[in-house]
């Protein structure tokens, strides 16, 4: 695993959700698959709708701000505290709420879904089971998380434990929403904005470059993840554009 895919932002606690089902019990790999869909599938459209509604606000902050208006003074301690979570350097407003709308957005819900499913071996890991870490996100302070068997001795990492699983969904999210390694995975998303299309999980794929030192082999794998998956996701994401609208 490299830094990019594991840096770990600790962000509020979501809900209860503070064990996973036994995904191993189903002896039809079909019914596996499409019961770990079906239990993360809600946790994600919840998280991605909380996002959407605080892209709606710094949407609206921002079409203030162009029209010559200044913010209240509500508005701007709400911008700023985006800001602080979506690591956003000070600047003006104007330009903090044009680089938050970048940040601040769903991630697919079918990719979110294939990426658990690959990252977690559907749920059945060690540190899915014992830690709710569905992403192989690292923390780096001791005792923070689940020491691997196979650390290397030049390395200090350990495998984050959450709470919930809609904390570990959460960072996940965050992760892809601010870290540097994940420019490209937002450039595309904010170019499928502009045309006045969805996020699309078969494209934001290849912003995935550097969640693995695999690279074009890990976004192949993805890929090859969503296609042969569609028939448990094909409801999810027709579903989630519905409820969870462009702005």
């Amino acid at each position: 695993m490299d830094a990019p895919r594991n840096t770990m932002k600790i962000l509020p606690t979501l809900s209860q959700t503070t064990r996973l089902p036994d995904f191993e019990t189903y002896q039809d790999v079909g019914e596996k698959k499409a019961a770990f869909f079906e239990f993360l599938r809600p946790i994600v459209q919840k998280i991605n709708q909380s996002t959407l509604k605080k892209r709606e606000n710094v949407n609206r902050m921002l079409v203030k701000l162009n029209s010559g208006q200044d913010l209240s003074r509500k508005e701007s301690k709400a911008l700023a505290r985006l800001a602080a979570e979506y690591d956003i350097e000070e600047a003006t407003e104007l330009a903090t709420a044009e680089r938050l709308l970048k940040r601040i957005d769903i991630v697919p819900e079918s990719l979110v879904l294939v990426q658990a499913a690959n990252e977690s071996g559907w749920g059945s890991s060690r540190f899915a089971k014992e830690g709710l870490n569905l992403f192989g996100q690292w923390c780096y302070s001791k005792g923070c998380g689940i020491v691997p068997s196979a650390r290397g001795q030049d390395m200090s990492h350990e495998v984050t434990v959450f709470n919930t699983v809609e904390d570990a969904i959460a960072s996940y999210i965050n992760n892809l929403n601010t870290h540097p390694a994940y420019q490209l995975f937002r450039a595309i998303r904010a170019e499928q904005r502009l045309k006045g299309q969805e996020p699309d999980a078969s494209s934001l794929v290849y912003g995935l470059l550097n969640y693995s030192e695999r690279r074009e082999a890990y976004v192949d794998e993805l890929l090859q993840m969503l296609r042969h998956n569609q028939k448990y996701l094909e409801t999810n994401d027709e579903t989630d554009n519905q409820a969870v609208s462009a702005v």
